[in-house]
């Protein structure tokens, strides 16, 4: 089973400095039929302003992943890690027993566009950690890269929990393909371009949701960028 949702169904937090989607209920939106995707919490498609951000604030309990489509952040957390991480940079925070953390655009001319992600950790209370990577456009290029995952695999960041987000850039007429084996959920967010997943048309923002299917394909109609979670 396929289950889509389009971008204009997300939720929306726009203030002065941010307009922000939620594929999710989030803050003071609220849909009963989009609360999560098995442990897969938040997917957030956040524009930030020039000179503004997340003022510090407490995190725990989740696993958060920042993923750089354009522009520019600056992260500082309690753990004393500081960094600006760019396009093509994904940073990891397990929030375990607790941390605090800020976000900010240093740029004063560019919006900085990303998505934060939270993904439920498999144990409360864990010491908390931090990890940033490069993935390089080759590494995504018509295949599956993982950047995340419980095991390590390809490379990738480990979470506290039993999931995994690949990342894939794909020509028009590509496709890539990830089995599910039972028990398994898949989501697909589109980021850019036009796919088909499973044969469901979804263009850029939109999101599908796989469950009791053998494997999930996306296909490209356009060039695209496209994040896949399995959990």
């Amino acid at each position: 089973m396929i289950q889509t949702t389009k971008s204009n169904q997300r939720g929306r937090t726009k203030i002065g400095w941010l307009d922000s989607f939620h594929s999710f209920s989030f803050g003071e939106w609220h849909d009963p039929n989009h609360m999560h995707w098995g442990t897969l919490r938040v997917i957030n498609d956040d524009r930030v302003a020039p000179g503004a951000g997340f003022p510090t604030h407490p995190h725990h309990d989740m696993e958060i992943i920042t993923y750089v489509l354009a522009g520019q952040l600056e992260h500082r957390d309690s753990m004393g890690n500081g960094s600006v991480i760019k396009a093509g940079d994904v940073q990891m925070m397990s929030a375990g027993s607790g941390v605090t953390h800020s976000e900010f655009n240093p740029s004063k001319d560019d919006e900085v566009h990303l998505l934060q992600i939270w993904i439920y950790p498999r144990l409360r209370g864990d010491r908390p950690r931090y990890d940033q990577r490069n993935y390089p456009a080759a590494e995504k290029h018509n295949r599956l890269r993982a950047l995340v995952s419980g095991d390590g695999r390809d490379d990738s960041m480990t979470i506290g929990q039993d999931a995994a987000i690949y990342a894939s850039i794909i020509d028009p007429g590509k496709s890539v393909s990830l089995p599910t084996p039972d028990g398994r959920r898949v989501w697909v967010h589109v980021v850019r371009g036009s796919v088909k997943v499973n044969g469901d048309s979804l263009s850029s923002g939109d999101g599908a949701g796989a469950v009791d299917e053998d494997h999930v394909t996306i296909e490209a109609v356009k060039d695209s960028e496209v994040l896949v979670f399995e959990v």
